[in-house]
């Protein structure tokens, strides 16, 4: 088992990319599926809570999969999945990351709340070039729904 990627930094739009980075040196290659689910987990922070909030991503692997933990400082402000209508323009995010990953969930702390997701291997439920999970996009470009593989 190799040691767990532990990565400290702010909740911004600009440390997405660096985290994607990461993940991937971390796998040593392409990890599609997980670098979304941080993505999204990330991006969580930033819309809920703001943007700027400390948090500690984590990415470990064992036992053929790969996870990844996002801690923030609000225990109370929870993911909820849910099933947005056609024109919303929010609430698809989750139900993206439900979709990708093997199984997914909330631990609360003192002070603290963790959102994690596990997804097989090194991050990707399937072999290159096979979509995990198709968006529906309407005319105008925006998602619509996901349907997974």
């Amino acid at each position: 088992m190799r040691q767990p990627l532990i990565l400290e930094l702010l909740a911004t739009p600009e440390a997405v990319p660096e985290v994607r980075r990461a993940l991937r040196a971390y796998l040593g290659g392409p990890c599609v599926d997980l670098q979304l689910c941080a993505t999204e987990l990330i991006t969580n922070v930033i819309r809920h809570l703001g943007e700027g909030v400390p948090v500690t991503v984590r990415a470990s692997c064992d036992q053929g999969r790969t996870r990844v933990e996002v801690t923030d400082p609000d225990p109370r402000a929870l993911p909820v999945l849910c099933r947005p209508a056609g024109d919303d323009e929010t609430g698809r995010g989750l139900a993206l990351l439900d979709a990708l990953a093997l199984r997914w969930g909330v631990e609360q702390g003192p002070g603290t709340k963790t959102v994690w997701c596990e997804l097989p291997g090194g991050g990707d439920r399937t072999s290159p070039g096979k979509p995990s999970a198709v968006i529906r996009v309407d005319s105008e470009g925006m998602s619509v729904g996901v349907i997974a593989r």
